[in-house]
Order: C-alpha cells, then sequence, then structure tokens
C-alpha cells in the first residue's frame, strides 16, 4: 500500500495547486471589473491582458489541478473503500462538490467577462472569493478530525468564520471608499 500515500501526497498537492488557482481567479476578476472604470485606451489595454492572465491561469492550472485532485481522490477512494462508510467522508465529498460548483460559476464568469458582462461589482466579488475559502476550511477541518460527531460544532466554527470574513470584507471596502475620497 506503499502507493497510497504518493497518491495521498499528489491528491493534497493539487488541491493546493487548485485552491491557489480558485483565489487568483477571483482576485483577477476583482481587478478585472475595476478596470471597467478607468478611461479608454487604459480599460481596453487591461481588460485584454487581464483575460489573457485569467485564461492562462484557468487552462494551465486551476483546471488541470481540480481534475488531478478529483482523480486521485477517486483513486485513494477505489484503495480504501471503509473511507465511503464513514459519515464524515459524505460531508467532505458534499463540500467538494460545492466547491466543483463555485470552479464552474468562477468559469462561468470569466467567460461573462470575456464577453464585456460584468454583473458582480468588486465588493461582491471579494465576497465571493471567501467562499472558497470556507470550503477549504470545512474540508481540512473534516479529513483532519474524522468525526461527524465534530462536524457540527465545526459548522458552527464555520459560520462564525464566514461571518468574521464578511465582516472583514465590509470594513476594508469602508476603509478603501474613505481613502478615496480623501486622496
Amino acid at each position: 500500500m506503499d502507493y497510497y500515500l504518493y497518491i495521498k501526497s499528489i491528491h493534497i498537492i493539487f488541491v493546493v495547486c487548485w485552491m491557489a488557482g480558485l483565489f487568483y481567479i477571483v482576485r483577477l476578476f476583482i481587478y478585472h471589473t475595476e478596470a471597467q472604470q478607468k478611461p479608454e485606451p487604459e480599460k481596453s489595454i487591461l481588460s485584454r491582458q487581464f483575460e489573457i492572465m485569467e485564461r492562462r491561469l484557468w487552462y494551465v492550472i486551476s483546471v488541470p489541478s481540480m481534475i488531478i485532485t478529483i482523480a486521485a481522490g477517486i483513486t485513494m477512494l477505489i484503495l480504501m473503500p471503509a473511507w465511503l462508510q464513514q459519515g464524515w467522508m459524505h460531508i467532505k465529498l458534499t463540500f467538494v462538490l460545492g466547491l466543483v460548483a463555485y470552479h464552474h460559476i468562477c468559469q462561468s464568469k470569466m467567460k461573462q467577462m470575456r464577453n464585456g458582462v460584468f454583473k458582480w461589482t468588486s465588493t461582491q466579488l471579494r465576497i465571493w472569493n471567501e467562499v472558497a475559502t470556507i470550503f477549504l476550511f470545512a474540508i481540512v477541518f473534516l479529513v483532519v478530525l474524522k468525526s461527524s460527531l465534530n462536524w457540527i460544532f465545526g459548522l458552527i466554527g464555520l459560520v462564525l468564520f464566514a461571518l468574521i470574513i464578511m465582516s472583514a470584507v465590509k470594513i476594508y471596502k469602508y476603509f478603501r471608499e474613505k481613502s478615496n475620497k480623501d486622496g
């Protein structure tokens, strides 16, 4: 079973790569959205550059990392099918499905922006960026604690963590707007 540990290592490495891609793509969306407020030709130049950066990040890092993460995860479950009998694994897999949905929503946002459609403000995107953090926290705590009883406490902590993050985004927005008015 030595190869199980190799697959687990690959899984962890590509989870890190996938999460980095998800965190950075939304950051690029924020900058891309804010670039729409710039005068021409700056707006067009920045938009073209952000589209290139988004596309490369997405198709070179994020999508392949997601695929390898999922493939390694499935392989581990095939090698250790008893994990599928554990309640914490069912909850973890539910969060993973949420993360896959998040991934596809980001891809949809990228395509919208490429077509000149900017439905979300930079503040909404900042909040959206924290959703991936919440998924990451939930998944890591479930894997480490491996307890379906403790997941209730973890969920309460996750909700509190989400509230703190959302408050931080609002506070950041307040000081950013205040700084822009003063400066």
